[in-house]
């Protein structure tokens, strides 16, 4: 009987739509939707990009993927010219006669090929094995077990996941027991490097409260004979418990994590150690917060290796996030100099990094003291700043090469080329003294990612926007065009209906600033019509809604769910980041609950209504995960006349029940009043949870360590104290992206329930993508 009432309270909506004669949504429809999913989709999008090998001579190879295959390309930019890097026909007979496959010349079975220096033998890995060819007499044989080619570079995992390898490739350092062991790649012989690494109190270990793991966390010197990392004292904090369901009792899960207010968080003592000695040099300085100059978690980019070793900078950040301090260590003594600290008001944040050029000691410094993120140099053994290398509107995002004798930094920035989406970043060239021209590298319009040559007087430059596919051409050192290379292929993809978004600029919520985002219309779009908008949103502050700039054949399930007829659109509002201004970024510093880019996101989507008619702007809902998820539920009860439908996943909806690291940063330390208030209740999503009066849907994975159940827990509560109607999902055993059955289960849900709540539609029951 109880059964039965459930399933007639569940299927009570359906029925009611129903009687009133509203639209029934087929399953045909939703195929049409999941059409559009990347799965059905990312394939059909060929080429365009290109991963180039340089040769000692100056040329370089890639291999290229067009409409009819796959093939292998030489190129010589002196002479402009490209040709085939081997016969494909005659390697592909060499290859089967050596492996006994059945091989294709337009599908060569390798990822990668390393040539010798005269480019006369080609060496690839194929079904575990190493093979040789001779590229004169095209013959094949077996080299060895595959893995056995040139050793990896320094930061890539090891062949167990959880190493990583020496730059010379010779060793791997993992955690065992809370201690360091490195493991010799040749005959697997394990040396213990560290013997006092306690349980929470270890060496290399990777815990962020919401990561944790047994990978380790360090950086190898250039000469592969030092190890730099810490020992992360996490004894006293905050206990974090998690239970996973299963048969028979539940299973208990138990690890440190530290929460804004804390007393005592997460610090770490910072170490070299010698590895042939077994010598562990303590550096003398005082602890450092488990902080980095950018991101929630500690980053092995602040620290800055001599290449000999002897020296090493290393980037302090305090637990407030409000300035850095750069350091630099004789990693033999252990003794610490201190270079120079810079404060902001809000939060410091190096988006570029720092550099150490030691052989003319020098450092280029990233600060966004003139409200935009530019470079600096600074004097190494004075720790005084010479000049800026950088100036102009539009934020410095990446230092792609530095080139020290010509005394040149090559990087990219957003924002710098008029009438161009400022968030498409371009390539520049300019001195390091600051008195050259910024020269511009990449002319064309789109979002540039940038290859150079390691003379530096030739880029690969591979460039798109989400209504253009990628282009990669070849230019010379002043960002003259060279040659064209590769040109994506898309013709499938339109073929299936496929449109781009739509890009758009509107006003913010102050009539003055320009925000930009994307728009998403069914393939079968009628102008005639209207459509109810939804907003997929997530705020950042450490990035925006859109995402990136560049061409994808999905974003997500944007436009699948506009296939079932609906408007998506996602809009950066002042205060994602970090794109634009450090003011811009900063906008709800302090105020993440009330700001949230809230009322720039009910701006946008009223100005997009009056420019579009076809927008039924009194039909708007939203959705979003994590940050999304957050700021789903805070318009639902903030702006709970204009939102008539939310899909709140996995939100963050307390600060104080998040991990110390991202809401110090955004937020700013807790003060707890005398009152018993303090300054992050504002912000609280329960606290607003009162003002619902749409459609809410809530979901959150049981088993999330990311962000924790108990946030959304604490909404439940208040809507239920307030007397509220909702719906909740929850994922059993399901982290913070839900996976497989679980996340596919989840979109057809969200379909489901925009289908139902805000177009006023029937979807199809129990709807399975597959």
């Amino acid at each position: 009987m109880r059964k039965l009432l459930f399933l007639l309270a569940f299927a009570a909506p359906f029925a009611s739509l129903a009687a009133q004669g509203h639209k029934q949504l087929t399953s045909a429809d939703y195929d049409r939707a999941v059409k559009m999913l990347g799965q059905n989709v990312n394939s059909l999008v060929v080429g365009g990009q290109v991963n180039p090998t340089w040769t000692p001579d100056g040329k370089f190879y890639y291999r290229a993927t067009r409409s009819d295959g796959v093939s292998w390309i030489l190129v010589d930019p002196a002479k402009k010219k490209s040709a085939p890097l081997f016969d494909h026909t005659k390697l592909t007979a060499a290859v089967n006669t050596a492996s006994g496959g059945s091989y294709t010349a337009n599908a060569l079975p390798f990822m990668s090929v390393d040539l010798s220096p005269k480019r006369d033998t080609a060496s690839f890995n194929l079904a575990g094995k190493r093979y040789a060819c001779a590229l004169k007499a095209y013959t094949c044989a077996v080299a060895g077990a595959a893995g056995t080619e040139a050793m990896p570079m320094m930061g890539r995992r090891g062949p167990r996941g959880l190493d990583v390898p020496s730059p010379d490739g010779k060793l791997t350092a993992f955690i065992k027991n809370w201690n360091l062991y490195v493991r010799d790649v040749a005959t697997g012989a394990e040396t213990q490097l560290t013997t006092d690494g306690v349980e929470n109190f270890g060496y290399a270990t990777d815990n962020a409260g919401w990561v944790h793991s047994n990978r380790a966390i360090l950086k190898w010197s250039p000469d592969s004979k030092k190890i730099a990392t810490q020992q992360q004292d996490d004894r006293t904090l905050s206990n974090f418990y998690m239970v996973r369901y299963q048969v028979g009792a539940p299973r208990l899960e138990s690890w440190k994590y530290p929460f804004p207010g804390d007393s005592v968080v997460s610090m770490i003592q910072r170490v070299v150690i010698d590895v042939p000695s077994k010598t562990i040099v303590r550096l003398k300085m005082a602890p450092d917060f488990h902080r980095a100059m950018l991101g929630d978690d500690i980053s092995m980019d602040d620290y800055q290796w001599k290449d000999d070793g002897s020296m090493l900078a290393i980037a302090s950040t305090p637990r407030d996030h409000k300035s850095a301090t750069l350091r630099v260590a004789n990693t033999a003594t252990g003794e610490v100099r201190t270079l120079f600290t810079e404060t902001e008001k809000t939060h410091f944040e190096s988006i570029t990094g720092y550099r150490v050029l030691w052989n003319s000691n020098e450092i280029i410094w990233n600060s966004q003291r003139d409200d935009w993120s530019q470079l600096y140099l600074y004097d190494l053994a004075t720790g005084q700043l010479k000049n800026r290398i950088t100036s102009g509107e539009g934020p410095v995002s990446d230092i792609v090469s530095i080139d020290e004798k010509a005394r040149t930094v090559t990087y990219l920035a957003q924002g710098r080329e008029a009438g161009q989406d400022p968030y498409l970043r371009h390539a520049y060239r300019t001195t390091l003294d600051g008195q050259g021209s910024q020269v511009s590298l990449t002319p064309d319009v789109g979002d540039h990612q940038v290859r150079l040559s390691p003379d530096n007087k030739y880029l690969i430059d591979t460039y798109s926007t989400a209504d253009t596919p990628p282009v990669s051409a070849l230019r010379d050192a002043k960002g003259q065009l060279v040659m064209p290379l590769e040109k994506a292929d898309i013709s499938k993809l339109l073929a299936t209906g496929w449109k781009p978004p739509v890009l758009f600029n509107v006003k913010a919520a102050d009539g003055v600033t320009n925000i930009y985002g994307q728009l998403y219309r069914p393939t079968n779009f009628d102008s005639t019509r209207k459509y109810p908008i939804v907003n997929n949103a997530y705020p950042g502050p450490q990035s925006g809604s859109v995402g990136g700039r560049g061409f994808a054949a999905a974003h997500g399930d944007k436009q699948a769910l506009a296939e079932l007829g609906f408007i998506v659109v996602s809009i950066d509002g002042r205060g994602s980041g970090p794109g634009r201004s450090k003011s811009f970024h900063d906008y709800y510093y302090g105020a993440m609950g009330r700001g949230n880019t809230l009322e720039d996101q009910v701006a946008g989507m009223k100005n997009l209504a009056v420019r579009f008619p076809w927008i039924d702007v009194e039909k708007a809902g939203m959705w979003g995960h994590s940050g999304g998820g957050f700021i789903t539920a805070d318009a639902m009860f903030r702006y709970p006349d204009f939102f008539k439908v939310g899909i709140s996943e996995s939100g963050n909806h307390d600060q104080r029940n998040y991990e110390d690291d991202w809401g110090e940063r955004y937020q700013g330390l807790l003060v707890r009043n005398a009152d018993g208030s303090d300054n992050y209740a504002a912000e609280a999503n329960q606290l607003q949870a009162k003002n619902l009066k749409g459609k809410l849907l809530l979901a959150h994975g049981t088993a999330d360590d990311n962000v924790p159940v108990d946030n959304t827990m604490l909404v439940v509560e208040a809507l239920i104290r307030a007397g509220k109607d909702f719906d909740l999902l929850l994922m059993p055993n399901e982290p913070h992206g839900y996976r497989g059955v679980f996340g596919t289960y989840m979109m057809r849900r969200r379909w489901d329930y925009f289908v139902t709540n805000l177009m006023g539609a029937i979807p199809p029951k129990e709807y399975g993508i597959k």
